[in-house]
């Protein structure tokens, strides 16, 4: 059919309503994974007390019994010797086991409850893992359509006119999101998220702290728990970075950069990071500043995470014609033949560097630290 006869209008039209009824379901079973994650999260904390209580039960149980047959030998000799005892020592003799009797009975009936409870516990766990992992592949699934929806089919006129091109080009962008959301999603969980159940929980332990240890024992608990809270502010913090740091755009590379290793060296207080910045401190275009940023960021990230560098050398060298980037630690380094299952940061860089037609060469032994270094052409 000839382009000329496409109603590229009506086109949008079907695609708009195809985007909103898209995104409604993405953000119905998003709303579901949402939930069922929450209430993962709070079944496995009570999952977590209902175990050290059973553990408790148990231990307390074992404690009775031992004392209920020592009473049962108590009561049995008092039985048998009945008048070399007093009257209150024969009553005192019966009472004690009779009472520990009944705590044991108790003790036993408490224990089966929860078990019970923590059987069940147990089933709802791996049912709400299993609609988790469904929800999310849903949502990854509709991610994909829907943004290959809104990049390449939003206005379908244009889009038939290089339907090849922006078809590649769009999944190749697609591709790089759902990455960094993915990424984003598992660093929030078991970053801030986890930083901030915790919270909760300290808040709890320092309540009983306070009533059974006084205010001295409360206060260092507080202490800790306001490290706790600046850890997860700095968490926050480095995740809005990866967002998207707002400097970025006002200022430009280098001042952004600046910037953001000075706040990376003052929280890593055991760690010194020196940045230098040789020739030219013009703006760079918007997709070579973000990637650079990014390089760096990962790089850095990596010598303090990984590496548990105590030194970072970062140069970044721009010239008329390309940028050079190198990174240097001295941290613990690791085996560059080797490939971690499940490591993502190294081929991450790669794919950044190859979609600038830049290289990439990572140095590293094991004891010896690591080097990075990053050649990027830039556009006459």
């Amino acid at each position: 059919m000839s382009l000329k006869k496409v109603d590229t209008k009506a086109l949008d039209g079907i695609v708009e309503k195809m985007i909103e009824t898209v995104d409604a379901s993405k953000g119905e079973i998003f709303h579901i994974g949402e939930q069922c994650r929450k209430d993962y999260e709070s079944i496995i904390e009570e999952l977590k007390n209902v175990k050290a209580l059973v553990i408790q039960v148990i231990n307390e149980g074992d404690d009775l019994d031992v004392k209920v047959r020592f009473a049962r030998k108590r009561l049995l000799e008092v039985s048998q010797h009945f008048n070399q005892y007093s009257e209150e020592q024969v009553r005192d003799a019966y009472e004690k086991a009779h009472e520990l009797q009944m705590k044991l009975t108790m003790n036993r009936q408490m224990e089966k409850q929860l078990r019970e409870r923590r059987d069940d516990l147990e089933r709802r766990l791996r049912s709400l893992q299993e609609t988790i992992d469904r929800a999310e592949n849903l949502v990854s699934q509709i991610s994909i359509v829907l943004n290959y929806l809104l990049s390449d089919m939003k206005q379908v006129g244009k889009a038939l006119e290089d339907a090849k091109q922006k078809q590649d080009f769009g999944l190749k962008i697609i591709e790089a999101q759902e990455d960094e959301r993915k990424r984003l999603s598992r660093e929030i969980h078991d970053g801030p998220a986890q930083m901030l159940a915790n919270v909760l929980m300290r808040s709890d332990l320092i309540e009983r702290v306070y009533k059974e240890s006084g205010p001295g024992e409360a206060l260092k608990e507080v202490n800790s728990l306001k490290h706790m809270v600046r850890s997860a502010l700095y968490e926050v913090r480095r995740i809005i970075y990866d967002l998207r740091p707002m400097a970025l755009d006002d200022l430009g590379l280098v001042p952004t950069l600046k910037k953001y290793l000075h706040t990376i060296e003052e929280y890593n207080k055991l760690t010194s990071i020196l940045f230098t910045n040789i020739g030219q401190e013009n703006r760079l275009p918007s997709k070579y500043e973000v990637a650079l940023f990014r390089l760096i960021q990962e790089s850095v990230q990596n010598a303090l995470k990984h590496a548990e560098a105590k030194e970072i050398h970062v140069k970044l060298e721009v010239r008329s014609n390309h940028v050079l980037v190198i990174v240097k630690d001295n941290g613990k380094g690791f085996d560059a033949s080797m490939k971690k299952q499940g490591s993502f940061g190294i081929m991450g860089m790669k794919e950044r560097v190859e979609l600038l037609d830049g290289e990439i060469s990572i140095d590293s032994k094991e004891g010896q630290g690591t080097l990075v270094i990053i050649q990027v052409p830039l556009a006459a």
